[in-house]
């Protein structure tokens, strides 16, 4: 490949990432402008962040979004595994084909059908919208993103350890738990990584699932922002973006860990 061919996809790639994260600099940078004014630099300052403290709205909103998080990733973390236990060790069961197709259908299906869907399930069934409806909401959307990644890290296990578990005596239920589950803990903690990050990202779901006593943060920060930017929120998004760029750095540290364990 020539030298020329070699600047431009390096300008290509460059001009890319400028694309994609420059409107996140700029986000993060303005939360540290001394001015009212997000489009005036005033000065360095980070009084914003310290007036976030004052601001129960929006604090109330991030303990309800980490809360629904937390409880919603566990949950489809653990029916993601049960999922990919049955697709990868019950065999060709004979509804395999429409398990695993409702199992994988929220990856294709629009957010704004889901969300109607379920908002319709909840009036339906008079369960009242609230915190309970939101991670379940939370659950469905992001259940399938953990059964794939767990199906995946099964399918790498070597079913012939946990054959000879049995040998031994061992149960299969023994076997798998002794045997297999430790081969995919980097892989669960992966699972409850990205449920957590779409759960706490979400705005289209929690929008349907939820009412008026849960109001997620991204709700809350969309709500405000179609009256006008508020530095305020320019603060309280660049924490939103600096815990997702957390969780996603942790996840890729322990998917790396557990290959070069597996190696």
């Amino acid at each position: 490949m020539t030298r020329s061919a070699n600047v431009a996809r390096l300008a290509t790639l460059a001009l890319g990432f400028v694309f994609l994260y420059a409107p996140i600099v700029i986000l993060a940078a303005m939360s540290f402008n001394a001015s009212r004014l997000v489009s005036v630099w005033g000065g360095f300052s980070t009084k914003w962040y310290a007036a976030l403290l004052d601001n129960d709205l929006l604090i109330e909103s991030a303990k309800i979004s980490f809360s629904a998080a937390l409880l919603s990733g566990a949950i489809a973390t653990f029916l993601g595994l049960l999922a990919a236990v049955a697709l990868a060790r019950f065999g060709g069961f004979r509804s395999r084909m429409l398990f695993f197709g409702a199992v994988h259908a929220p990856l294709v299906l629009p957010e704004v059908v889901l969300g109607l869907a379920l908002l319709s399930c909840f009036v339906a069934l008079g369960v009242g919208r609230g915190f309970m409806t939101l991670v379940i909401g939370h659950v469905t959307l992001t259940m399938c993103f953990t059964t794939v990644a767990l199906l995946a890290a099964l399918r790498g296990c070597d079913p012939t350890l946990e054959e000879a578990a049995m040998d031994l005596g061992a149960t299969p239920a023994q076997a798998f738990v002794l045997v297999a589950l430790p081969q995919i803990l980097p892989a669960l903690a992966s699972a409850f990584l990205l449920a957590f990050t779409l759960s706490l990202d979400d705005l289209v779901i929690a929008s349907f699932a939820t009412g008026p006593g849960a109001t997620t943060l991204p709700m809350r920060i969309y709500s405000q922002v179609r009256l006008g930017v508020s530095p305020q929120i320019n603060a309280i998004s660049t924490l939103l973006l600096g815990a997702v760029a957390l969780a996603l750095g942790v996840s890729a540290l322990v998917m790396q860990a557990g290959r070069r364990r597996g190696l």
